[in-house]
C-alpha cells in the first residue's frame, strides 16, 4: 500500500526532514527494532518486527511529497494502517518544525 505526505519543504529540506523523523522513530519504537538502510540520496529502505514479524517498506522523498510503501505479511495486514499513521505522523510533525524553522 502506498501512501504520500504532500508537503512545500523542497527535495533537500524534505530529505533532512524524512532523515529526522526516521531517527526519532528508531529512538521512540526501539522495541520494534526500526532499520533503515538509504539506498541512494532520496530512497530508504524501512523495516521494523511486530509480534516476532517483519515489516519492511521504503520511503521516497520527492519535491512535493514523501511516499510511504509497507510490505505487510498476511497475518499483520491489520496493523498496516496502523504502521503507516504511526510513521506519517512522525514526518508530518518533523514537516511542521521544518516549517516553523526548526530545522536547518
Amino acid at each position: 500500500m502506498k501512501h504520500t505526505v504532500s508537503h512545500t519543504l523542497g527535495l533537500e529540506m524534505a530529505r533532512k526532514v524524512v532523515q529526522a523523523a526516521l531517527d526519532s522513530y528508531a529512538q521512540r519504537f526501539s522495541d520494534y527494532h526500526p532499520t533503515t538502510r538509504w539506498k541512494n540520496d532520496d530512497a530508504a529502505d524501512i523495516g521494523f518486527t511486530v509480534k516476532g514479524m517483519h515489516l519492511s517498506g521504503t520511503v521516497k522523498v520527492a519535491e512535493t511529497a514523501i511516499d510511504l510503501d509497507l510490505d505487510v505479511p498476511f497475518l499483520l495486514k491489520p496493523f498496516k494502517g496502523k504502521a503507516i499513521s504511526i510513521i506519517e505522523g512522525e514526518i508530518r510533525q518533523w514537516i511542521k518544525k521544518a516549517e516553523n524553522g526548526e530545522i536547518q
